[in-house]
């Protein structure tokens, strides 16, 4: 008995309309000798977000430059989304079961990001991309291990500009310069602004880590912006920490200073 090949689902993400477009026509010429599917284009990382809760795709085409957000941080937060459940009337809509799915990336860029690539062994295309070669990477995409989170940061070391939120089956996209506080509660994050309120499945000491520039630890279990800070004032209890409470614009809400970090007191007043 054979077996029927089943599609390569795949999304394209590039901020330039001329780019989605020669990529879409040389997809056309793949299948040709390859079973694929476009299920869909994005101009920007909120819309692939998007589309990726909505579709099963198993290969994500991905520019690395564009504005707000660029391809490395949108594939950091890919591979942070849960699986998408999705059904018909029919029943599950299945394709390769291949999750998070395979990034390629498309460049036309300097030496030293190929080389970055080629060290770790992802995949990419150089732009102008060459019909041979796109087959060839999408030939691999099948047996491909999806790229691992660690790596993407090696490649993109600066921390990233958004926070990813899944909430009621869609992925909210949180500037990282609107967030005043993280503090941690039991196994999640709360992601404070100054309108919401959001729920993060990271690591506080892993976030503080990478934006430590712009955050500063009040608490065992919190972290605040620098820049929000507005003052100081005593308060609470003695017994559960040094009696400072801190202020941040567009907060109501004072938050408990440690003993052990009493010091900001001094640096930030």
């Amino acid at each position: 008995m054979s077996t029927v090949e089943l599609a390569l689902r795949i999304l394209i993400v590039d901020d330039e309309p001329p780019a989605r477009n020669r990529l879409r026509d040389l997809l056309h010429d793949c299948s040709e000798q390859l079973a694929l599917e476009i299920v869909g284009e994005a101009g920007n990382g909120q819309e692939a977000l998007d589309k990726l809760m909505e579709t099963p795709v198993d290969v994500v085409l991905v520019d690395i430059r564009m504005p707000q957000m660029d391809g490395i941080e949108l594939a950091q937060h890919i591979q942070k989304m849960p699986k998408p459940v999705l059904s018909t009337v029919e029943g599950p809509i299945v394709g390769l079961a291949k999750w998070p799915p395979v990034i390629i990336f498309t460049t036309a860029y300097d030496a030293y990001a190929i080389k970055a690539f080629e060290l770790h062994a992802i995949d990419y295309l150089l732009k102008p991309i060459r019909l041979k070669r796109l087959f060839e990477a999408l030939t691999r995409a099948r047996e491909a291990v999806p790229v691992q989170t660690e790596v993407l940061r090696d490649l993109l070391p600066e921390p990233r500009k958004f926070l990813s939120i899944h909430e009621r089956g869609k992925i909210h996209l949180v500037p990282i310069e609107q967030v005043l506080f993280l503090r941690a509660e039991l196994k999640y994050v709360t992601v404070r602004t100054a309108e919401h309120e959001y729920l993060l499945e990271e690591s506080l000491t892993a976030l503080e880590k990478e934006f430590a520039a712009r955050f500063v630890r009040i608490h065992r279990n919190c972290i605040v912006a620098k820049e929000s800070i507005e003052g100081f004032e005593k308060g609470g209890e003695e017994s559960e920490g040094s009696g400072w409470m801190v202020k941040l614009k567009g907060l109501d809400e004072l938050l408990a200073i440690s003993r052990r970090q009493q010091h900001i007191v001094k640096e930030f007043s």
